[in-house]
Order: C-alpha cells, then structure tokens, then sequence
C-alpha cells in the first residue's frame, strides 16, 4: 500500500466516474506497453524498475564516495543541466533546512551542495569561482555526453580552478563523473584523468533519472538517506504495477484526470505547493511533464506556483483570467515542527482569533480556502497528498510522477521519452558561436540578424 493519495473531489463538477470509466480499457493497454516495454519510446523504459533493481555494490560505493566528499568538503559543486541536476536538488531543497547556507558544515553535517552548468551567466560563474577561492570543495559532473554546452563550459572553467588550487592529482580525487558507460567526451577525460565514475543508464533518460547515481550521489553527499528514498520508491513501483483498478492506483488516477480535463479546454496545469520547500520539486515536475509531454503541437502547459506568496501575484489571473486551467495541489499533511501564534495583550493587528493556533492549521485553511474559490471561478482542483516530507514517501512522489507522466503521454499519443524540440536552440547557438562543421548554418543566420 501508499498512503499517497489523489483527491479529485474538487474537480468533481469536470471529471465524473462515468468518464474515468471511459479510459479503464486504454489505461490496461498503456500499462502493458511500459510494463512490457512495446510502447513508444520503449528504448528508455529502464527508469519502470529502477528502485527494485539498484545493487548494493552500487549503493556502497555512492555511499563512500559521498563520505569522501563530506569529509574534505565545505561545498560540493553539482555540474549539470536539466535532468542532470533538478531532481536532486528538488530533493535536497525538500529536506533541508532552509537556512542552510548560514549554517556551519558542523551544524549541517554535511558540505553545502551548490549548482553550475544549468544557464551561462557570467557573473554567477565569476562569484561562484571567487568563493572557491575560499573554500575546500569537490565537483560532481553530470552529462551523458560532456559536450552539452552549459554544463561543460562551467565544468571546464571549474576543472581549471581545481587543478590550480591543488594540483592536477589532487584535483582528480575531488572531481566525481557521472557520465555514459562507454563513450562521450567526459567518460574519455574520466578514464584518463582516472576520476571516479558512474554510469548514466542508457535506457534511462535525463529526467526520469533521480533515483540513479544522477540524483543519488549529491541527495547522499547533502547527508540524506538514499537507501530510504529507494525504498519509498520500490514501494510505489510494486503497488503501481500490481493495482490495476484505474481509480485505486493513483499514477493511473492522476493521468486520466489531467487528460479528461485537457479535453475540455484546460491547457495549462498549474502545480501548485504551500511548502517553499517544495519549489524545486515545482521545477522537475515541470520539466518532467513538459519535456515529455509538448511536441507534435500536443501537450498540457506545466506552470507552478508557491502559495501563499504567489496569491499575491498570481492569485489574480488564476481567480479571473483565462478559463484554460487546473491545478494540482501538492499538500503536506504534517509538518516536521510545530510553532504555535501567541497571544497579544493589545491584539492590535486583530489577530487573537489565531492565538494559539499552529502556523500549520493556518496554512492548511488557507490552502482549503483557496481551493474553494479557484474552483468557484471555474478553476478545478486535484490534489496530491503525501502525509510529510522525509526520504520515503519523497521517492514515492518521485515514481509516482514518473509513472504518470508515461502514461499521459501515451494517452496523448506521443513519445513521453523524447525530446527533439531541445535541439533546435542548440543549432542556432553553434552557428552564432561559429563552431566548427557549422559553417553553412553560420552563414544563413547571420543573414536573419
């Protein structure tokens, strides 16, 4: 069993019973293609048994590895870009405090985990080396290839700086790759450079690739338990797999009820999340969702939000704008502390009606209200509700999210593994940057100016 729930009853007035009905037979037939590996995109279905088949070699030597780097490392750099770097950051961000940077290692007990290689601003990388002057720190490398051009210029500038602070040999010790088995760019300066190394799946793509050495080595070097996650996460597949009632198996519930509504107008699938914690979780999920899901001019728009802050923003166009969306509720149900309002004599904000109360209740109130009247301005709502944030049931999120997303995509009747759309900046960037075998496209570019 999960105690992941999918509540529909505030979208009930747009989904009814009779139309989750409808999906029961093509629902069986999605599932045996991914269980079966036949359907689109079977090449990179190795993420459907990942949890159940990870080794305990494997688990060791990301567990000495990362104590490795917890031991001579203040910080720890994660080089990578999309896939290669969201979803363990979505993870670290969820368990950590939020105040972490302003702790000590003693205090964190484990080296701060900071990003590179995911944009290519020139300030961020000019600061981010400058406080490497200061601190002991390692860099994790992530790219299948190690030719994706923002990850491998920070880490060519970040190799740099390593190899001048400690010397080639000693810099080697500090740099850790995650790569392709057996060819690429950086598989071929790992072996060289003898860094120690781990294997990106070939039938696992970039963003269904947390619950590999991907996301697992910086989730256990940031002093979590990867064994946990793996765990809540073996648990979801076993139970998805074996539930084949569409409305008692929440990957399957999920995805039919984002569908129906996609079929009547709701384009646009807003996530929302009343933990900032949650915020990076906001940003996997959409490139999850959006790079499987948005080609051959298909596919629902992942936006996200973070409430109560963003219902001073955004809470406007969400009650009143446009009539193309839902959202998604990501709710917590129990908090990891508890902070009661106090009373105040003077009670000058008119705030006593709360003494006593915790900041929780309230933020749970504001939740259910908010819900209430998105869906009275023609907002539906589904909620995902998971009982609290720790290791377990974080991995069953991370499966079940994959799951569905799978089978979204084959009811959309696209390849949800793909994503030939990302090429296109690419192209355009080599020509302006004139690398070489690009000269023809230089030339008709520059033309466009």
């Amino acid at each position: 069993m999960t105690k992941l729930k999918v509540n529909l009853a505030k979208a009930a007035n747009n989904i009814s019973i009779n139309e989750l009905a409808l999906f029961e037979s093509e629902i069986k037939l999605h599932r045996a293609n991914i269980y079966n590996k036949t359907g689109k995109g079977n090449d990179f279905l190795g993420w459907v048994n990942l949890p159940s088949s990870f080794t305990e070699e494997l688990l060791a030597k990301i567990e000495s590895d990362a104590k490795a780097m917890q031991q001579h490392s203040e910080v720890v750099v994660v080089c990578g870009i999309g896939g290669s770097y969201l979803g363990a950051r979505a993870i670290i961000d969820a368990l950590s405090n939020p105040f972490s940077p302003l702790q000590s290692k003693t205090e964190r007990n484990a080296p701060l985990v900071i990003y590179a290689g995911h944009h290519l601003d020139e300030d961020y990388m000019t600061h981010l080396l400058n406080l490497l002057n200061k601190k002991e720190y390692s860099v994790i490398v992530i790219s299948k290839s190690g030719t994706t051009t923002e990850p491998a210029v920070a880490f060519r500038l970040l190799k740099n700086h390593l190899e001048k602070k400690y010397g080639e040999e000693a810099a080697a010790k500090r740099i850790f790759a995650v790569t392709d088995a057996s060819k690429g760019a950086l598989k071929k300066l790992a072996t060289t450079k003898k860094y120690s190394t781990y294997v990106i799946p070939d039938d696992v793509g970039g963003r269904y690739s947390v619950l590999t050495p991907v996301g697992l080595l910086p989730i256990a070097v940031a002093g979590f338990d990867i064994r946990m996650l793996l765990n809540g996460a073996k648990n979801m597949e076993e139970f998805l797999q074996k539930e084949e009632n569409l409305q008692k198996n929440p990957a399957s519930l999920y995805a039919v009820a984002r569908n129906i509504l996609y079929r009547k107008g709701k384009t646009t699938e807003i996530l929302a999340t009343y933990s900032p914690a949650m915020n990076y979780m906001v940003e996997w999920w959409k490139q999850l969702y959006g790079e499987s899901e948005g080609k051959e001019q298909k596919g629902i728009f992942p936006a996200g939000v973070g409430f109560t802050t963003d219902l001073h923003s955004m809470g406007q166009y969400i009650q009143e704008g446009l009539r193309n969306l839902f959202e998604t509720v990501l709710t917590i149900e129990n908090s990891k502390t508890k902070l009661n309002i106090p009373v105040d004599p003077d009670d000058l904000d008119g705030l006593n009606f709360l003494a006593n109360k915790r900041l929780g209740e309230v933020n749970r109130m504001a939740s259910l209200g908010t819900m209430i009247a998105h869906v009275d301005g023609d907002v539906p709502n589904l909620e995902i509700v998971i009982p609290e944030l720790n290791e377990y049931y974080l991995g069953e999120l991370i499966y079940f999210y994959e799951m569905a997303c799978a089978i979204s995509g084959y009811i959309l009747d696209v390849n949800p593994f793909d994503q030939p759309g990302v090429e296109a900046y690419k192209k355009n960037m080599f020509a302006l940057l004139e690398k070489p075998g690009f000269e023809k496209e230089t030339a008709e570019i520059r033309k466009r100016l």
